[in-house]
């Protein structure tokens, strides 16, 4: 009885510490790790949630950019870093759904090391090809593929990345081959406007001023119907490929260990950051985007079945890599 109750002492003792942890949270500036290199697009959404975090949370928010890697540099010394809610990282799909199931070794557990706060960002896929491509659409492209496999080329910005796999996906679902041009540590865009390459899978915000120029254009996004910003682009599923749902998404989160008062509070924070300002949210429904926040426990489950997804799809198109 009294070891019960001096264990029942201790927990209480914790739970409240915990509280009151989260009443004087924050109380200095937080770093969020961004495994992503400055510039990119990631980087730049980091950085647009991190002004409207600091808004809410009244302290700055500064963005510490670890590239490397596929991002798994940066995401490790996120797994690593003291659980007390001043060091937090940003995830991404390519980090969090796709590493795991590619290369061999990854020196974290996306699952165990992390607890998700909020998603902050979705986009959708699309498919981004050269203005010239005769194909209209993803259908015609893939009746094209049928009668010609890999004639035409598909950049990505390496293999393993997020564009190649989508590409593969796509490749899979459909029943078509492509031939990818790998572009390691140089943007393939303008191969593309240029017609060098033929088609790229990404989300849509680099890609953006070159559709409005008619230099670039969409055959087809993810979604379960047309965007209202697109609405003469069709979906993926328009041409057949109905488990087609490559996503592109960016959240937030804190080392494993640290106290759930403070994951909530961050979890509420983000809440108000990606509704207060009118401004991001349009700019990011502009480009097929969309701002929004999660739950911990909705930003898990909604991990967990992202992972399986990129999962299935990648042993499909049987891509594994040694680092």
């Amino acid at each position: 009885m009294k070891i019960l109750i001096v264990a029942l002492t201790l927990f209480f003792s914790f739970l409240s510490t915990g509280v009151a942890w989260a009443d004087d949270y924050p109380s200095k500036p937080i770093k969020i790790i961004a495994p992503f290199p400055t510039g990119t697009g990631p980087d730049a959404n980091t950085r647009e949630i991190a002004i409207e975090l600091s808004k809410v949370l009244g302290q700055p928010v500064v963005v510490d950019n670890r590239p490397g890697a596929a991002g798994m540099i940066g995401t490790e010394a996120g797994a690593k870093a003291p659980a007390d809610g001043y060091t937090l990282l940003v995830g991404a799909t390519s980090t969090f759904s796709i590493v795991t199931h590619v290369y061999n070794k990854v020196n974290y557990d996306a699952e165990r090391d992390f607890s998700p706060i909020s998603i902050f960002g979705l986009l959708n896929t699309a498919l981004i090809a050269n203005a010239n491509l005769p194909a209209k659409n993803a259908k015609e492209l893939i009746n094209g593929l049928k009668t010609s496999p890999e004639s035409v080329d598909v950049a990505t910005s390496g293999i393993g990345s997020y564009s190649h796999l989508a590409g593969e996906w796509f490749a899979s679902n459909g029943g078509v081959k492509l031939k990818f041009i790998p572009y390691n540590t140089s943007s393939p865009y303008s191969d593309l406007v240029a017609g060098q390459v033929n088609l790229m899978f990404d989300a849509l915000p680099v890609a953006l001023g070159n559709v409005k120029a008619g230099k670039l254009k969409i055959l087809a996004l993810t979604g379960k119907s047309r965007h209202p910003n697109f609405p003469d682009v069709p979906t993926f599923a328009e041409a057949g490929l109905l488990d087609y749902a490559p996503t592109a998404w960016t959240g937030l989160f804190a080392p494993s260990g640290t106290p759930k008062a403070i994951v909530d509070k961050l979890a509420q924070a983000m809440q108000k950051a990606t509704t207060q300002n009118s401004a991001l949210i349009e700019k990011w429904h502009s480009y097929g985007g969309e701002l929004k926040s999660m739950t911990p426990q909705e930003f898990a489950a909604f991990l967990k079945t992202d992972s399986q997804l990129w999962g299935q799809a990648i042993a499909q198109a049987n891509i594994k890599l040694s680092n």
